[in-house]
């Protein structure tokens, strides 16, 4: 490996190598652990030759440097797709379908905009004829990677704030619908937000049937 070159961007540049291919669609999710809210499903194609310091696993970013990355990737990426996946379709098809059917959404999208050749995502296989490269912590290992979960994590933020605005005593800014502390007692003290809940989730099944829906 050339240590010349940034570790993740190296691992894109390995399978073109390898591969005999130009463009690598890296594909990734953010949000399968929150009780609402969607699943946000990103797609990017970076150019070749291509570096920036904060694409890089998004959970080892501070949200400020997630921003940036964000802003960065939209100006330079060859072609990118964010898709988010209702809460009710998560219900009706479960979260890792979900997530499969987002990026799926974003692959066929990227395609409208240019030639994809290669496909990577973090450890999820998708039904397409084009060759996919799935592997765990793909975030943390390809650059391609990396930038769609930093597009669908920022997506999926603010989403999460623009709710919060709505409904401010639910503490959507502060925990983004994970299931802290915070975030439960709230749930079981003003009830289920019909069709902003997964419902096919415990805890929020454990939150109906003491409180209900909320009013």
């Amino acid at each position: 490996m050339n240590k010349d070159r940034h570790s993740l961007e190296q691992f894109d540049e390995d399978i073109r190598i390898k591969n005999n291919v130009v463009n690598i669609a890296g594909f990734d999710e953010a949000g399968r652990g929150p009780l609402c809210g969607p699943v946000a499903c990103g797609g990017c194609v970076l150019p070749r030759d291509y570096y920036f310091p904060f694409i890089d696993d998004s959970k080892k970013l501070t949200p400020k440097e997630r921003e940036k990355a964000f802003e960065e990737i939209k100006r330079v990426a060859l072609a990118y797709s964010v898709q988010l996946i209702s809460p009710e379709k998560i219900d009706e098809i479960n979260i890792l379908e979900a997530s499969r059917l987002g990026m799926e959404l974003c692959l066929e999208d990227i395609k409208k905009q240019l030639n994809v050749d290669y496909i990577v995502t973090d450890y999820m296989k998708l039904h397409t004829d084009i060759p996919v490269l799935a592997i765990p912590k793909g975030d943390a290992t390809s650059q391609c990677v990396a930038a769609a979960s930093i597009l669908a994590k920022v997506t999926r933020d603010h989403y999460m704030e623009e709710l919060d605005k709505q409904y401010p005593e639910y503490l959507f800014k502060k925990h983004k619908g994970y299931p802290t502390k915070a975030h439960m007692e709230v749930l079981m003290s003003n009830g289920v937000i019909k069709g902003l809940y997964r419902e096919s989730y415990k805890p929020v099944k454990l939150a109906l049937e003491k409180k209900g829906y909320h009013q």
